[in-house]
C-alpha cells in the first residue's frame, strides 16, 4: 500500500467511530470473527484496544496477520485497519 493511499484512508477514518472493542478478555476467536465481518461490510474500520501499550502492539500485529488487513494507523487505544472487499 502506497503512502498516498494511506493518507486518503486516514482522512476517511477520521470521522469513523470504533466498531469493535477489545477489553479484558483480549483478542478472542469471537472478536476476530466480528472483525472479519466488519471488514467485509465496511472495509475501513476502527478498533478500540483497552490494554497496556506493549499488549496493544501485540494485538494490532495479530489482528493484521490473522485477518489479512492493512495497518493504517494507531493513535492511543484506537487502531485503524483496511481490507479491500473484492465483492463490493
Amino acid at each position: 500500500m502506497i503512502a498516498a493511499d494511506k493518507k486518503k484512508l486516514k482522512a476517511q477514518a477520521h470521522s469513523l467511530k470504533p466498531v469493535i472493542m477489545i477489553g479484558q478478555s483480549g483478542l478472542t476467536e469471537a472478536v476476530l470473527a466480528e472483525i472479519e465481518l466488519a471488514l467485509d461490510s465496511h472495509e475501513l474500520i476502527k478498533v478500540k484496544i483497552r490494554a497496556e501499550r506493549e499488549e496493544r502492539v501485540r494485538i494490532q500485529e495479530s489482528i493484521c496477520n490473522r485477518t489479512g488487513a492493512n495497518f493504517i494507523q494507531s493513535i492511543g487505544q484506537i487502531l485503524v485497519i483496511y481490507r479491500l472487499n473484492p465483492k463490493k
